[in-house]
């Protein structure tokens, strides 16, 4: 780009001298190009986003505009005379200013002074080049001096004004900045920082009680778990609860021992959770209150009633029951927390103290609505909790382990958490409960995955996913994650399952159960109306900014050639 603007400065001097000197122009312009762009990366910005590739970045795409007004002025120049070229030489200028001011105050997070130096090096370092190539060709530069002075001033200004109006569309819409939105999502997107967008959901999110059910296996030591808090894993990347099941699960290995897994429960995205401090306050709760003997031996097998598409699997440890909810091969997506409730009043009419109630969530077909009713899905688990109580009852054995395949990363939409299996033998049934850390699966993998778990043996089971949203948002699609299945190879993702559930079923030892409901008390949650507002709040900044953008900056380029016409 830059030996091209060197090139097209000696059109109007054609000679073998002339375009050498153009040649050496564009060198000198790239060189100090280059030098700017580090310095400014290096010891201006200091900022996360702004590293060296993206400052040379901001610089190339500022050529393009430049370039494309230094072609307008060559077309003018042929036609009135080189002077013109000049003229529109710097108009692209200061159009390069007005850019550079948009993007570095919309996404920079240093000071004003710095932003504005960081803004005017590159331009101006560049112009350099320019005026004594110029100066060379015979051009009065004194007559340009008060547009080099004045322009940048202009440009400036006409930025912020932009700016200026769509950060008040925040301030009027919930008294929060839109270009410091902005910003955090910026400094989340390209380097990874949940702080400062998290800010924002501590400020929009309110306090909630969060539920907790924990079920537990010891033998001589801690084997297994099952924890299901009532948080949603999202909404996004590093951001809230996303995190919350791999981070729950390494945490509880760690402190209590045993392979942790972290299904989802009948929830949405009305309880996710604002930051990673309110991570940190439920996985804390927890591990304080896990600390308890488990003391009940006795399971009876699993069952499993089907209706329709709905399928819901259940075994009951003690007087406490184990159930799961899927609607696969449709999809299945967040189940309403009103499901929830009325399992538990049906455990307990029917004798039982308590129900671990989960989410498979393990199926997602192209039609993503859920179409089963309440009604349908509660009738279902009525039947199956009848049917499960009246097994008779039988000593159990559990096995663990947990996979986490080095050939799956977040893009495939595996989460760190990997795979984990808990293999609980009971009556000559042997069952696999499989948890995978991703965001669903594509539609059909959870049968073929049974299938093959149950020809290396296993007679009944289950397989989940976490719903993490660690997958989310770090992938271009129409989802902006992949469900599991749908990047990963299934044929090797179902051979890492049966290797870790064969793994398990070879721990296999005597255990007892235990299990806790526990309440985490003033949890700073967001809710759908907080997610709708931010996304609303965007929208509306968008459509302002189309609706200011051509009388803002036409009336900044009417100025400015005003001011050139004038010299």
């Amino acid at each position: 780009m830059c030996l091209i603007a060197g090139v097209v400065s000696v059109f109007f001097y054609p000679s073998v001298q002339g375009l050498s000197l153009g040649l050496v122009l564009g060198v000198s312009i790239f060189l100090l190009n280059f030098l700017v762009d580090w310095i400014i990366s290096s010891k201006v910005l200091h900022d996360a986003v702004f590293v060296l590739r993206r400052v040379v970045v901001l610089s190339f795409f500022g050529w393009i505009f430049w370039l494309a007004v230094i072609a307008v002025g060559m077309v003018l120049g042929l036609a009135f005379g080189p002077v013109w070229w000049v003229k529109l030489c710097l108009l692209g200028f200061a159009a390069l200013v007005t850019l550079r001011t948009v993007v570095l105050f919309s996404v920079a997070s240093a000071n004003l002074a710095n932003r504005l130096l960081a803004v005017l090096l590159q331009p101006v370092a560049c112009i350099i080049p320019f005026a004594v190539f110029w100066f060379m060709q015979g051009v009065a530069l004194i007559d340009f001096v008060p547009f080099l002075v004045v322009s940048p001033f202009i440009a400036v200004v006409s930025a912020y004004v932009f700016i200026h109006v769509l950060d008040r569309m925040g301030q009027e819409a919930n008294g929060l900045s839109s270009i410091t939105l902005f910003k955090a999502f910026m400094l989340n997107w390209v380097a990874a920082l949940n702080g400062p967008l998290e800010s924002f959901l501590e400020k929009l999110g309110e306090d909630a009680d969060v539920e907790v059910s924990l079920l537990k296996f010891d033998s001589s030591k801690p084997k297994a778990a099952f924890v299901v808090p009532l948080v949603h894993p999202g909404p996004f990347k590093n951001i809230g609860s996303s995190l919350l099941p791999s981070l729950l699960k390494e945490s509880f290995e760690r402190e209590i021992g045993g392979d942790t897994c972290v299904p989802l429960g009948l929830l949405g995205h009305e309880l996710d959770a604002a930051s990673q401090a309110q991570n940190q306050k439920i996985i804390d709760h927890v591990l304080q209150r896990a600390k308890f003997d488990a003391s009940i031996d006795k399971a009876t097998p699993l069952v499993r009633v089907s209706e329709g598409f709905v399928t819901i699997s259940c075994q009951v440890f003690g007087k406490v029951a184990f159930l799961s909810f899927t609607l696969a091969p449709k999809t299945t997506e967040d189940l309403p927390q009103e499901l929830g409730d009325i399992v538990q009043k049906e455990a307990k009419k029917l004798g039982l103290d308590f129900a671990v109630v989960v989410n498979a969530h393990n199926s997602l077909a192209e039609n993503t609505q859920i179409e089963a009713s309440l009604d349908t899905l509660s009738d279902v688990a009525s039947k199956c909790l009848q049917k499960a109580v009246v097994q008779q009852v039988y000593p159990f054995e559990v096995g663990s382990a947990t996979l986490h395949p080095a050939e799956f990363s977040l893009k495939d939409g595996m989460g760190t958490g990997g795979i984990t299996a808990i293999v609980v033998n009971v009556a000559q049934q042997k069952i696999a409960y499989v948890v995978v850390d991703g965001n669903n699966m594509v539609s059909g993998l959870r049968e073929r995955i049974l299938s093959a778990l149950e020809s290396a043996g296993f007679q009944m089971g289950e397989v989940f996913t976490t719903d993490t949203h660690a997958v989310s948002a770090v992938v271009v699609g129409p989802r902006g994650y992949h469900p599991v299945g749908e990047a990963i190879n299934p044929d090797r993702l179902i051979a890492h399952i049966v290797e870790v559930t064969r793994k398990a079923a070879a721990g296999l030892e005597s255990c007892r159960a235990g299990y806790l409901s526990m309440t985490v008390p003033k949890i700073r949650v967001i809710g759908g109306e907080c997610l709708e507002s931010i996304s609303l709040l965007v929208d509306k900044t968008i459509q302002k900014a189309k609706h200011i953008i051509v009388p803002v900056f036409a009336a900044e380029g009417l100025l400015l050639i005003l001011l050139l016409a004038l010299l």
